[in-house]
């Protein structure tokens, strides 16, 4: 059994390091072996395995996301869906979290940052286009892309530079408009706009000065708001730790926790799941008057059903 590594993953692969090709041979020849290895996801037939940079040289520590059999693929089969650097080899810290030599804190990889901009872009063109042909409620909602001048200005008012992935979302959607679908994304929330993400961001900031400290952390600087439980309701949501790259939970009670691994990831188990519905475990996609909406709805209205989609 052969593991198949598409042209486009091989490609972007070339710029995570020299010791990357090799790193991901190994994988592959362990896959083969036991296709099963890898931690499941919640997307059908997906998995996701690590590489430890340590063992190779010339390469980052890695998540690799890949196939193994039906729906997404022939029985039997396996397939690389993304290699995803989570630490970069220039200026890296040392294991005690010092900077590097000359004390101060270094850039991010560009080669990474470019990685998952890519990513991200092309996960999201598949769930527009998802929305475009299944949910056209959904599809109206979404807002134009931000301009880099709207971007920059954002990130000056953040005071964080924004990682690169969800700048090209942005550049691609600046969030989405306050009308009927807008809260598609998983867990039904919604996309925040560059200007709700500041305004979210100096709150939080505010209330950190107010009642933080050492022990209690209610925001940290490096926490960027990017979806909402509804365009104007910040009860919980999604925000990108700048800092592990990590998608993290937040609610208005202070709760705190990581739920997925990157932004990329995030999107990405999202286009899967519109992919092949009927073997996602959780809430599954439907429609309600030409929205997406995760479900089936713990309050079913009546006037407005909702209708599972099953492909």
């Amino acid at each position: 059994m052969a593991v198949d590594i598409p042209a486009d993953v091989q490609e972007r692969c070339k710029g995570l390091g020299h010791g990357v090709g090799y790193a991901l041979k190994v994988l592959c020849i362990q896959l083969e072996e036991n296709p099963l290895l890898g931690t499941p996801l919640e997307g059908p037939s997906l998995y996701t395995a690590q590489i430890d940079g340590e063992t190779f040289e010339d390469c980052p520590e890695l998540n690799v996301r890949y196939a193994y059999g039906p729906p997404l693929l022939a029985a039997g089969q396996v397939q690389i869906r993304s290699v995803e650097g989570t630490r970069s080899l220039v200026g890296e810290s040392d294991e005690d979290g010092e900077d590097g030599e000359d004390g101060h804190e270094h850039a991010p990889d560009p080669r990474l940052e470019e990685l998952g901009a890519r990513q991200v872009a092309r996960a999201w063109q598949g769930i527009e286009s998802w929305l475009r042909e299944h949910a056209p409620a959904s599809y109206a909602s979404l807002r134009a892309g931000a301009s880099e001048d709207e971007i920059a200005a954002a990130e000056a008012a953040l005071g964080v530079q924004v990682p690169a992935g969800l700048k090209a979302l942005w550049r691609l959607r600046a969030g989405v408009h306050r009308v009927v679908g807008a809260g598609f994304l998983l867990e039904n929330q919604a996309l925040m706009t560059p200007d709700s993400v500041i305004a979210f961001h100096q709150q939080q900031m505010f209330s950190q000065q107010q009642g933080g400290n050492d022990e209690f952390t209610i925001w940290k600087p490096s926490w960027i708001p990017v979806c909402s439980f509804g365009v104007g309701d910040h009860t919980y949501g999604l925000y990108l730790d700048t800092e592990t790259g990590q998608l993290c939970h937040w609610s208005r009670y202070a709760e705190r926790w990581p739920e997925f691994e990157s932004l990329t990831t995030y999107l990405e188990e999202m286009e899967d799941a519109l992919a092949a519905p009927s073997l996602v475990t959780g809430a599954k996609p439907g429609l309600v008057n030409g929205a997406l909406m995760w479900g089936p709805p713990n309050w079913p209205d009546p006037e407005a059903p909702w209708v599972p989609f099953t492909g």
